[in-house]
């Protein structure tokens, strides 16, 4: 469509946010390495505290604490460890903060993964539409 002369702005002028600097919309690589920073502490965590040796339930240890901490922190204070070490921030679109039911739908989505494999034009994922949440760089 852009070759055909149609003009869909830049990632994130729908939704109201700047193109480049703090508040613009996070891109994918960052995003990705959030989520690897965010799964290896989880697999960390599960692997030394809780099972003996790694194996399947490792993984699906890791995925539940994943699940409580994403849950915790975004419901909170708006970001997970990696997503601060990256620079990320969730943040509502109509009010900023991101409501406590909101991170609990958006943590579900995410965990299922298939949502957060569907993106738009602006990259945001299924999990993000759905939550009307949106990651941002800090």
């Amino acid at each position: 469509m852009e070759d055909a002369g149609a003009d869909f702005g830049y990632r994130g002028e729908q939704l109201g946010l700047p193109e480049h600097g703090p508040g613009s919309l996070a891109r994918p690589g960052r995003r990705l390495g959030a989520l690897a920073v965010d799964w290896g502490l989880c697999l960390l965590i599960a692997y030394g505290l809780i099972t003996d040796g790694y194996g399947q339930a490792t993984g699906n240890w890791a995925l539940l604490v994943f699940f409580l901490m994403s849950l915790l922190t975004v419901g909170t204070i708006g970001f997970t460890p990696g997503k601060r070490l990256l620079g990320l921030r969730v943040v509502a679109l109509d009010t900023g903060t991101v409501h406590p039911g909101r991170a609990l739908a958006r943590t579900v989505l995410l965990c299922l993964a298939v949502p957060a494999l569907v993106w738009d034009r602006d990259g945001r994922g299924l999990h993000d539409r759905l939550a009307r949440t949106v990651e941002v760089r800090i």
